[in-house]
């Protein structure tokens, strides 16, 4: 499994079919009573940016999708069924949001009441030609402020299926879409056997935002758990780390976006990689980060390394299946400076990845708020910010299936002013996607970085360290590669 744009996922044609989530009580507008339940700070922020962009007519958008495949002919029914069972089971994906005495509430409809209307989309005959309409699909459909807040659809083929769910960020992250592929698929499955469906327990992930908010909303600038970002934002301040290299974007302007992803390493390449990392006591995204860190330093950047890594709030148990924005981010700090051998600066990140870990305390969206107030009250990030995420697909929940179901992960937004990078490890190897601002400065610099760190992960693959300076050698490889999204799409 592994996360790329939506573009490049070149789909078989077929007949399209759509589920629409109804409830009564969501088409009373809101006549419940949410004030016993509150939006999660992550919420909270999404909600009110969202708010305010549609005020200002600037809207924002974005969305996180997720594909597999089905075998054989489509139990239209079954799916159906598999698709509203899901949904009633997590509670956040039958919230309504909405603003009430000044905070974001949520308001959760009765899962009994909760129905799906089928609705036929049509036929197409052609894989731009459906790419070209699911694209709009989501980029059209997924709304913060609308209730409900995903879609559901199925591409429906004589002898397979790909069924297709996108959501808005408030109500999930990427770590959610591996447990969405795998609900829906096992259900189904149970389902056409006539067979009841188990699963794990899958607490509601607005409880966890209720504990959230009891634990921090009262606390202030001054709580002691607060010291570690202090000390990393030093005298300046400045509470977001900079991406170090040019993107050529002005201060206060937001741009249309590059999507685009790569592979960094082959299955073989990716285990070689693995036992490299191992062998200097590190794990591999430690080594995907040391290698980013060094690359970003050749290019023109600190050696000191200085970024935003997100973090999982699931635990190893508790939410390990539920749906949700359980993610934390926190600033890293590592060095990376010339004449460090992979060793060392693999123990560096070592340290400084110890150093965050022990100081999980205070969601990110908290410490925005109290530490920089007047960043805080804006609709995006201040300038471009360095920013790293590692994902082993391979850790997953319904990974031993997913060479069978072919799941995928999409990422999209309309706009930013920077550059924000996710890392995949999966059965295929190492993979990157990155959105990043559409500007001629941008294009060039990422292609350079992107092409410099496969360069650099190759060669710890092959050599086990950084042998030779880091620079580009040959010419770029183009990224949006048909022939290897061919080759994805064959896989299984």
């Amino acid at each position: 499994m592994r996360q790329f744009p939506l573009e490049m996922h070149h789909m078989a044609p077929g007949r399209v079919v759509e589920w629409r989530l109804t409830s009564g009580a969501a088409e009373a507008a809101g006549t419940g009573d949410p004030a016993g339940r509150k939006a999660s700070f992550n919420q909270d922020k999404h909600f009110t940016v969202a708010e305010e962009s549609r005020a200002a007519d600037d809207p924002v958008a974005s969305w996180v999708a997720v594909t597999f495949e089905v075998a054989g002919p489509l139990d239209e029914q079954a799916l159906a069924q598999s698709l509203l069972s899901f949904v009633q089971r997590h509670e956040v994906l039958r919230c309504a949001f909405r603003r009430l005495a000044g905070e974001v509430a949520c308001e959760p409809f009765d899962p009994a009441g909760l129905a799906l209307e089928a609705r036929e989309v049509g036929e197409f005959g052609t894989s731009e030609g459906l790419g070209e309409f699911l694209v709009e699909r989501f980029k059209r459909s997924i709304d913060t402020l609308s209730w409900p807040l995903f879609i559901m659809g199925a591409v429906v083929r004589e002898d397979s299926s790909t069924v297709y769910l996108a959501f808005d960020h408030i109500v999930c992250d990427g770590m959610s879409m591996p447990i969405v592929a795998r609900e829906v698929s096992t259900g189904y499955e149970a389902l056409r056997r006539g067979e009841d469906v188990e699963l794990p327990p899958a607490p509601s992930y607005l409880d966890f935002a209720e504990e959230q908010r009891r634990r921090y909303l009262s606390i202030d600038a001054r709580d002691e758990r607060l010291d570690y970002w202090k000390s990393f934002m030093g005298p300046e301040g400045e509470f977001f780390p900079r991406f170090p290299l040019d993107l050529g974007v002005e201060p206060g302007r937001m741009y249309p976006i590059v999507n685009e992803a790569s592979t960094l390493l082959d299955a073989a390449e990716a285990e070689v990689f693995e036992k490299t990392c191992l062998a200097v006591d590190g794990k591999p995204f430690m080594g995907v980060l040391a290698s980013v860190a060094v690359c970003l330093r050749e290019a023109g950047g600190p050696g000191v390394y200085r970024g935003l890594m997100p973090v999982s709030e699931r635990g190893r148990d508790t939410w390990a299946h539920s749906v949700g924005w359980f993610v934390n981010t926190l600033p890293i700090e590592f060095d990376a400076s010339p004449g460090r051998d992979f060793t060392q600066v693999m123990a560096s990140v070592r340290a400084g990845f110890g150093e965050m870990m022990s100081h999980l305390d205070v969601p990110f969206v908290r410490a925005w708020e109290l530490l920089a107030p007047v960043e805080f009250a804006a609709r995006s990030w201040p300038h471009p910010v360095n920013f790293f995420s590692y994902i082993d697909m391979r850790k997953c929940p319904g990974a031993e299936r997913h060479d069978e179901w072919r799941p995928t992960t999409h990422v999209w937004s309309a706009r930013a002013n920077g550059a924000c990078s996710w890392f995949q490890r999966d059965a295929d190897g190492m993979h990157m996607n990155s959105l990043y601002v559409d500007t001629p400065a941008a294009r060039r610099t990422m292609g350079d970085f992107q092409e410099a760190l496969r360069l650099t992960v190759q060669e710890i693959a092959r050599s086990g360290g950084f042998r030779r300076p880091i620079a580009l050698t040959a010419p770029r490889r183009p990224l949006h590669t048909p022939l290897d999204v061919a080759a994805f799409a064959r896989r299984g």
